[in-house]
Order: structure tokens, then C-alpha cells, then sequence
């Protein structure tokens, strides 16, 4: 009967050890910090002939201590991106020491539309805003495409996560042999939030273009199936690699210790 007692008893302890070990396991996994990717479809795409780079930069983290959750969708402005609810999604989700990685401007371009696309914002950084009036009489205020990225970054800030803003990858658009660079709208506008708003900065326009204009029109080209704008898995993983580098460059950046060495 005590034998029987006692068996039990190891029985007992045993599985309240194996339950305690699968529990602290849980509290682990949940401490893990997550790093959020926001964009469009350079960032995330239909992964056939278009790559975003996205999708293939948790190659680059160990991923058994940070997890890489990719929110970008294709076709999204950062106002687009503002007004359907995706940036409130994620900004829910965010925790003390998570990361949110943003790269938008190649949908920005157009002045702010009514139509369903509704993706346009107005050039800059500024304060500037425009009243639109839609078709069924909703209104809505855009504002500076420098404005939406500014209210990313202050977000994720006041969860205590580390905001990360990048300049948009270059397009394939050359003149006298050099490919085409942000450096004079977008990717400009870019940094000049991030370094207002005490954020860091990748860019990745400047550093993917720099191993273009090495390569060369003919190589690069090669990238691009389909359009001047996205690239193929190839040219998807140049561009993380590209971050990569530029997380390297700056020391400061916490991501740097979850890098896969």
C-alpha cells in the first residue's frame, strides 16, 4: 500500500515537472520580442514572380529568439494603410522591447484620391492637410506622407517598442548609367522624420542602388520580372540583405544582436 502510495506520489511530481517545464517554455516563447514589418508590395508580394523582401529577411534572424511578423500588403499607401485599420492592428499587438520595421512611398506618389484605391498623400513632411470628399459624403483629412510615418514612429514609441524607418527600395530607372535614387523626395523625407522624431534609419534606397550601379542596367534588369518596381526572389533577398547591412552600420540598433551570425 505505501509503495503503491509512493508511486503514485512520483507519478505526481513528474508530471507537475514536465507541466512547470512546458509552462516556463510558454513564458519564454511570449517574452520573445517580435519585430513588425509594415509596407507594401516591395515589402510583401505574391511571392511567384514578385518577392517582397519581407518575406525572406527572417532568414536572417534567429528566429528561436525573435520572432519576424511581416504586416505589409500590397497596393498600400502609409495613409491607405492608416485608414483601413492596419497600422491599429498592429499598434494593439505592440509590447515593451518589440520592433516595428516601415517602408512606404512607392504607392504615395499620387496627390490624395477619393477613389477606392484611396492611397495618395501630399509631398513632404509638413503639417499640410487637404479636406477630400468622397462620393457618399464621408470626409477625411490627408496629410503629408512625412505625417503618417511621424505618427508611426510616436505610436510605437509610446508602447515602448523601437521604431526602425527605411527608405524605399530603388526602382529600376536609370539615367546615364546610374539607377534613379530617393534621395531628393521619399527616402529624403524618410530620414527627416526618423531624425526629428529621435527614430533609426535604414537606407535602403541608398544601399541596394549603390550594388546597382555596379552591376550595371543589364544585371539589374534581371530583377525585375514583369515591371520597374518589384523585383523577383533574387533582387527580394539583395534588398534584406541590404537592411541587413544597414543594421550592421549602427551599432545602436538592438536588432543587431538577433541577427543570424
Amino acid at each position: 500500500m505505501i509503495a503503491r502510495i509512493k508511486k503514485r506520489t512520483g507519478i505526481f511530481i513528474l508530471l507537475l515537472a514536465i507541466v512547470s517545464i512546458e509552462y516556463s517554455f510558454i513564458l519564454l516563447q511570449d517574452k520573445k520580442p517580435t519585430l513588425y514589418i509594415i509596407g507594401d508590395s516591395t515589402v510583401r508580394n505574391n511571392n511567384k514572380e514578385q518577392w517582397g523582401w519581407g518575406t525572406l529577411i527572417s532568414d536572417l534572424f534567429d528566429t528561436s529568439r525573435i520572432h519576424v511578423s511581416n504586416n505589409a500588403i500590397a497596393g498600400r499607401s502609409s495613409r491607405s494603410f492608416t485608414n483601413e485599420g492596419r497600422w491599429r492592428r498592429v499598434d494593439s499587438l505592440l509590447k515593451p522591447g518589440d520592433f516595428v520595421m516601415m517602408q512606404f512611398g512607392h504607392n504615395d506618389g499620387s496627390y490624395p484620391d477619393t477613389s477606392a484605391k484611396n492611397r495618395g498623400t501630399l509631398k513632404g513632411t509638413g503639417e499640410d492637410t487637404v479636406v477630400l470628399q468622397f462620393a457618399d459624403g464621408r470626409k477625411e483629412t490627408a496629410h503629408t506622407y512625412g505625417w503618417y510615418i511621424r505618427q508611426f514612429v510616436r505610436d510605437t514609441k509610446a508602447k515602448g517598442a523601437v521604431p526602425v524607418v527605411l527608405s524605399m527600395i530603388p526602382r529600376n530607372v536609370w539615367k546615364d548609367d546610374k539607377v534613379a535614387r530617393a534621395n531628393n523626395d521619399f527616402g529624403k523625407w524618410a530620414k527627416e522624420v526618423a531624425e526629428q522624431e529621435g527614430a533609426f534609419f535604414i537606407d535602403l534606397n541608398a544601399i541596394t542602388a549603390d550594388k546597382y550601379d555596379q552591376w550595371g542596367p543589364e544585371k539589374v534588369k534581371e530583377l525585375f520580372p514583369g515591371d520597374h518596381t518589384h523585383t523577383n526572389k533574387e533582387g527580394a533577398a539583395i534588398n534584406a540583405s541590404s537592411i541587413v547591412e544597414g543594421i550592421r552600420q549602427n551599432p545602436k540598433i538592438e536588432l543587431n544582436k538577433y541577427l543570424v551570425k
